[in-house]
């Protein structure tokens, strides 16, 4: 029987990489594990229960909740799974208990002549070491174009104090060019080591360039096996430049703080990596922040973790502290942290570049943490994906925008108007909230004055039945579509909701407070969710402007018929519903219809078809 925290949390976990905890009724570790799909895997552990090993259902039967950290990717969650079996020795975790290693491509550059090899020991001897690599796959492409394309030594020999007095068999046969005996400079082997380190770091072009001209010019002198190695070599840069990322042994400790924020509440999560590793994560919620700024929240949380727990919370300082932006106090923490570590610590707000991946990704924690948060105490909630969170930030919003409406008229040259609102929830269509409107204002194609009787109505009925408000509401159009909506918003007493207008032509976000429109990459997962709601708001408003249309020519044809009234008309739009339709139906069919004999049947199809 699994405890009711644990239950709920289960139902809403996040369906991304990472590392999942289970924790006892005190709080101990259990078991350490790792996920593609935290959400999938975490779950197939109860589903197996019954038939599970006998560890497992040891496990499962002390599990009095879960802990779970999101990663970027799943070779992130493999080293974060390692690291957290290493340092809290969880009981039930067995396979990493040994202190294994990932290897790291070494390349001793604080020798006169340098070499390449193989290396599961990190030491802080001023080598290069290249990695980790969590899987063989990138580690033989690497080693595969070393071995192809550069004449590296593999002996041992402490050079130039210690050498040989001839060259070893790598000489005779291609692919060593002595350096031992003195065949090759320390210059020339220098420069070959320096492309090693390109190569390795994944800055390939220039060797790219390089090998493709050699290959050209070995296929055009019919040397087709050198062509054929130097091809290979081409496939082993490809697979470098898409994987490889060097770790500096002489710097790698950082913090990483991340927010996130939903109107009043907010989490706070700092992520501590040592060498390179991601080790584990400290994490703090806030509550009450009414008319508190986001910089004021991110230096509260900075004052917690570093000045707020005493000593204890300024043991093991890095070098550098990274922050999603900047706030007041940061100079003054910097001075007092520095002051305790007696050396200087740093702190950098990130615009690029690795660092910012390491921002976002605590960023992405304190979400996935403060959603959780909200789901246990909050059950009717749905967990919210990331992209709501990310189009709060792009729009500044107070809220994250789980609920949202847009907005949309429809005419033909100003006749059959008509308003469509569509409704998202948490980022997905919920057409049991959809609603359309006919405009009841004789104002043509006025879409400013359309759009302010949609937003009187419809704001006006959910005040009315006291039902929740959207967080945001969309406007298919631009400054004067936004500008009209404000006005009926603030007048119906909506004055809580989020707007913004999405225009077609270059896709510009305006904002009620801004001059400047907003512009998101054409690629980016919040302008893409915008663009679905409005091209639902858009589609439902054509589809019943269509549907009207079909209607008033069906009563235009019928008001010419002897006999047929507005009841007996009213009878055959409930039945055929068009023209079209009533043309393809039988007398007989249309005498079924209340209030019609066949007679009137007969008359009603002789003119429609004659």
């Amino acid at each position: 029987m699994i405890s009711e925290t644990l239950e709920k949390k289960l139902k809403h976990l996040p369906a991304r990489p990472g590392v999942y905890l289970f924790k006892d009724a005190r709080g101990e570790i259990l078991y350490v594990g790792k996920a593609n799909s935290l959400r999938a895997r975490v779950r197939s552990h109860f589903a197996q229960e019954l038939d599970g090993s006998a560890k497992q259902q040891e496990v499962l039967r002390r599990a009095a909740d879960v802990d779970t950290i999101v990663v970027g990717s799943a070779a992130e969650a493999l080293l974060l799974e390692a690291n957290l079996i290493k340092t809290q020795h969880p009981r039930f975790n067995i396979r990493l208990r040994d202190d294994k290693r990932y290897p790291y491509i070494k390349v001793t550059v604080q020798e006169p002549f340098p070499r390449v090899f193989v290396t599961r020991q990190l030491q802080n001897d001023g080598a290069r070491y290249f990695g980790p690599y969590t899987e063989v796959g990138p580690l033989r492409h690497a080693l595969e174009v070393i071995k192809r394309r550069y004449t590296v030594r593999s002996c041992r020999y402490d050079l130039p104090v210690e050498a040989p007095t001839r060259p070893c068999l790598d000489y005779h046969i291609g692919r060593c060019l002595a350096p031992c005996v003195g065949l090759q400079s320390q210059l020339q082997y220098g420069r070959m080591i320096d492309e090693i380190l390109e190569v390795l770091g994944g800055r390939t072009a220039g060797v790219r360039a390089q090998v493709e001209e050699e290959m050209r010019a070995a296929a055009g002198l019919l040397e087709f096996e050198r062509a054929a190695s130097l091809r290979d070599v081409l496939t082993g840069l490809d697979a470098i430049e898409r994987r490889q990322r060097a770790l500096d042994l002489r710097g790698g400790d950082q913090d990483v703080l991340g927010i996130a924020r939903d109107g009043d509440r907010a989490c706070a999560v700092l992520l501590r990596i040592r060498q390179g590793k991601l080790l584990g994560r400290e994490v703090d919620f806030f509550e009450n922040l009414t008319g508190e700024a986001d910089a004021a929240l991110l230096g509260t949380a900075a004052t917690r973790f570093y000045l707020g727990r005493g000593e204890q919370g300024l043991l093991d300082l890095p070098r550098e502290v990274l922050l999603p932006g900047e706030f007041a106090d940061r100079p003054l923490i910097e001075q007092l942290v520095a002051g305790a570590a007696r050396r200087r610590v740093r702190t950098h707000v990130p615009r690029k570049g690795d660092k910012l991946r390491l921002v976002s990704l605590a960023n992405q924690n304190a979400r996935h943490l403060l959603e959780e948060r909200v789901v246990l105490e909050e059950p009717a909630r749905v967990r919210a994906d990331d992209v709501l969170y990310e189009l709060q930030e792009a729009l500044a919003l107070k809220v994250v925008p789980r609920l949202i409406v847009c907005f949309d008229i429809s005419h033909v040259q100003g006749s059959g108007v008509v308003g469509s609102a569509a409704v998202f929830r948490n980022g997905e269509p919920d057409k049991s909230e959809y609603r359309r409107f006919r405009i009841r204002g004789e104002w043509g194609n006025d879409d400013y004055r359309s759009i302010a009787e949609v937003f009187t109505r419809y704001f006006g009925r959910r005040l009315e039945e006291d039902k929740p408000l959207p967080e945001l509401a969309v406007i298919d159009g631009g400054k004067g579509q936004l500008a009209a909506a404000r006005a009926a918003a603030e007048a119906v007493g909506a004055h809580d909701v989020a707007l913004c207008a999405l225009a077609k032509r270059e896709e510009e976000i305006y904002l009620p407070a801004r001059s400047e429109p907003v512009r998101l990459p054409r690629s980016s997962e919040e302008l893409r969710l915008l663009q679905r709601v409005r091209n639902e708001a858009h589609r439902f408003a054509h589809s019943y402007n269509r549907k009207l249309r079909r209607r008033q020519t069906l009563v235009s044809e019928l008001s010419a018929i002897a006999g047929i009234g507005p009841a007996r008309q009213r009878a055959l739009l409930a039945r055929f519903g068009s023209v079209r339709a009533l043309k393809a139906a039988t007398a007989d069919e249309i005498a079924t219809v209340p209030g019609f004999s066949q007679a009137l049947a007969q008359r009603v199809l002789e003119h429609l078809n004659g």
